[in-house]
């Protein structure tokens, strides 16, 4: 518990999928293809609507957009 008995906020990590997406010219399909996932997979993480990263998943991201994990994801503190 915070201050106060208020639950603790930690903040959030914001996936920037969208953003690598755009700066690379690739397609969710094409990525979708080369990273061996589902649209719907590419989607999710591009809308930030997954509650627990998959490692393996960042990692063929990374992989096939030739980024850092840094460029991938984002760490947002509480406000």
């Amino acid at each position: 518990m915070g201050k106060g008995g208020l639950p603790m906020e930690y903040g959030t990590i914001r996936i920037k999928l969208n953003e690598l997406i755009e700066k690379e010219g690739i397609s969710k399909n094409k990525l979708s293809h080369r990273a061996e996932m589902q649209r719907s997979q590419i989607n999710n993480y591009c809308n930030n609507s997954i509650s627990r990263l998959d490692i393996d998943v960042l990692a063929r991201i990374c992989t096939v957009l030739n980024c850092e994990i840094g460029d991938l994801l984002e760490f947002v503190p509480p406000k």
